[in-house]
């Protein structure tokens, strides 16, 4: 495995190679039958110059016209028949392309979605995009048209050699050592060609992700006048780009006209070879003759083979690229299984929780083997962090919060609050120190455990396509329409989902109803209420919403996940007004924790922040 510093991994070749195999037996009937197709077309493309080296000693030796026409019909009915076994082994070639394929693209939705959130946010968005689109895309073309065709080609090219061998060795070796030239030239080609596709491969992930990237955050390019600095990042890439594919380019222009060249050399040497043989009575003309056809029969499907390869170890790096995210971390620290995402234990947990009763399934029922908490206490203990390329951003922070307690964290932008959610949500490790829940290491927990534990809200949400029920339903499989209008409830959004023309049923997104951010964020809260976390984070999870929808949507969330922990990462200080204990955040330190009308009375950095929230020189005024 190989992986450039922030990159996602990249298969090696070994590993490719199991891969494939794994792929071929997933579907060995299909793949045994285009061989068996392909072999039984072949035998039958061979039949025809060798019937016409019989026609031409028959000729020599006098039968005249008659041998013509007794075995022309046969070359013929061969020739039809190599047509049909070739066009049925495409077509079972190409069912059995679709079937993989259709397996790689599930397995490489399946991987991503095993991605921790760190390793995808490192990575970058343009590298995952480019491997799923046009990485997948060269894949299915591999599969669907290039591997039929060069299965046919091998083949084909086999039995021709094999063919000229046994009408006379002599001829064979001299015609195998004709292509000696292609072979160095190959040799050449592929020693230099899969780095050159796996560094073009990379440089168009790079440039994808400038893209997306800029696309993504134009108003922030726009307000600091970044512009300048993008359009070089972008000139830059592209540069890269522009030279890792002329670099594959420049072998492709070394390597096929060495080939063409080389095509004539086998032929024109058993013709003089031939002569010279015949000359002295060791090789009838009729075996020359089939034999330099079988040559230049041989030549078509040795063009395509050579063709195919080239497109192979761009389709081999395409392939290695897709294969290296089962490298990749997971969210558990292991492979991905295929029934990872499957969840048995959340039935019912809904109903009972949307109505404010707890109905959680024992932590016994977890995975066998699974670390299981003992409690739902939250420990930071000395924790430390610090971000690739960057400073420490944590520095020694040290905090307990206590089963069902409402804590806000605050503090000035950069002081480290939306990094400690992401440690407590078990997104990254600390670097040094432990964040335990129950005792048990935040970030060892196995995903589905780890979603009834704790859930981090953040105000990047997202609406998939499909209707308001599909898109409640991610959260829990098994709720009920009463369940996701009582979720709906909770947060607010009951009212303008009843106005939507079908209600539940009313699609999201492309080709559906847009929703605005407000909207947006109060389904993935809706989803979180179905969730039923015991800690709920929430990292300025209404920051799109307006100051009075937000304060209702919070209380709303608070009534309903009474006896759940809530930590409020926040700017607006109503939140931490409303909390029973406020954690302060400074430089990466914290640096103030209590109650909001201790740390107010304290007059230290909590209450000038509330000072100036409040707009009042005497921050205990407003107490």
């Amino acid at each position: 495995m190989t992986a450039g510093e922030g990159l996602l991994p990249v298969a090696d070749r070994a590993q490719v190679r199991r891969a494939v195999l794994r792929l071929v037996r997933a579907d060995g009937r299909a793949f045994t039958g285009a061989l068996l197709l392909n072999a039984l077309a072949a035998g039958a493309g061979l039949v025809g110059p060798w019937l016409v080296g019989r026609i031409v000693d028959d000729v020599r030796g006098g039968q005249g016209a008659g041998a013509v026409d007794r075995l022309a019909p046969w070359i013929l009915v061969c020739a039809l028949a190599q047509l049909l076994l070739a066009r049925w082994a495409r077509l079972v070639g190409y069912r059995f392309g679709e079937r993989t394929l259709a397996r790689v693209r599930e397995e490489y939705v399946e991987r991503v979605l095993a991605l921790p959130a760190s390793v995808v946010e490192r990575a970058g968005t343009g590298d995952l995009t480019a491997r799923g689109t046009a990485d997948v895309a060269t894949i299915g073309t591999t599969l669907r048209d290039i591997g039929p065709e060069l299965l046919v080609c091998i083949v084909q090219a086999l039995f021709v050699l094999v063919a000229v061998f046994a009408l006379d060795p002599l001829l064979g070796a001299f015609g195998l050592l004709g292509l000696t030239p292609i072979w160095v030239a190959l040799r050449w080609y592929l020693r230099r060609a899969r780095d050159g596709y796996l560094a073009e491969g990379a440089a168009t992930s790079q440039v994808a992700e400038i893209v997306a990237s800029t696309a993504a955050g134009a108003r922030t390019v726009e307000a600091f006048g970044l512009r300048e600095r993008r359009v070089a990042a972008s000139r830059d890439a592209l540069e890269q780009s522009r030279r890792t594919r002329f670099y594959t380019l420049f072998l492709r222009t070394v390597f096929f006209p060495a080939v063409e060249v080389t095509y004539t050399v086998p032929v024109v040497g058993v013709l003089l070879l031939g002569g010279w043989l015949h000359q002295r009575g060791a090789v009838g003309v009729g075996a020359v003759v089939a034999a330099a056809l079988y040559l230049r029969q041989f030549t078509e499907p040795l063009d395509q083979i050579l063709m195919r390869v080239e497109q192979l170890q761009s389709s081999s790096a395409s392939f290695a690229r897709v294969e290296g995210l089962a490298q990749a971390p997971r969210q558990d620290g292991t492979r991905p299984a295929r029934d990872a995402h499957e969840d048995t234990t959340r039935p019912a947990r809904a109903r009972a929780k949307v109505t404010g009763t707890p109905a959680r399934t024992p932590r016994a029922e977890a995975a066998a083997g699974s670390l299981v908490p003992a409690g739902n206490r939250i420990d930071v203990r000395g924790v430390r962090y610090a971000y690739e390329h960057g400073g420490e951003v944590l520095r020694g922070v040290d905090l307990t919060v206590r089963p069902g307690e409402r804590l806000a964290v605050v503090g000035p932008s950069g002081a480290g609050k939306t990094t400690l959610s992401r440690l407590l949500a078990g997104i990254d490790r600390p670097g040094t120190g432990t964040v335990t829940v129950g005792g048990v290491p935040v970030a060892e927990l196995e995903p589905e455990l780890l979603r009834r534990e704790v859930v981090l809200v953040t105000q990047e949400h997202h609406v998939f396509l499909g209707t308001v029920r599909d898109n409640l339903l991610i959260a829990e499989p098994e709720a009920t329409d009463a369940d996701l209008w009582a979720a709906l409830a909770a947060v607010g959004a009951d009212d303008w989902v009843r106005d939507l023309p079908d209600g539940l049923d009313t699609r999201l997104g492309a080709g559906g109803r847009s929703t605005d951010g407000s909207q947006t964020q109060q389904l993935a809260l809706a989803r979180v209420v179905l969730a039923d976390p015991h800690t709920l984070i929430l990292d300025e999870a209404t920051a799109l919403l307006d100051p009075t929808t937000a304060r209702h949507t919070e209380r709303a969330l608070a009534a309903v996940l009474e006896g759940r922990t809530v930590i409020a990462i926040a700017h607006r200080l109503h939140t931490a007004h409303d909390a029973d204990r406020v954690a302060v955040m400074e430089n990466g330190r914290l640096t103030e924790l209590g109650t909001h009308e201790d740390l107010v009375t304290a007059d230290g950095a909590y209450a000038a922040l509330w000072r100036t929230w409040q707009g009042d020189s005497d921050p205990r005024t407003t107490a």
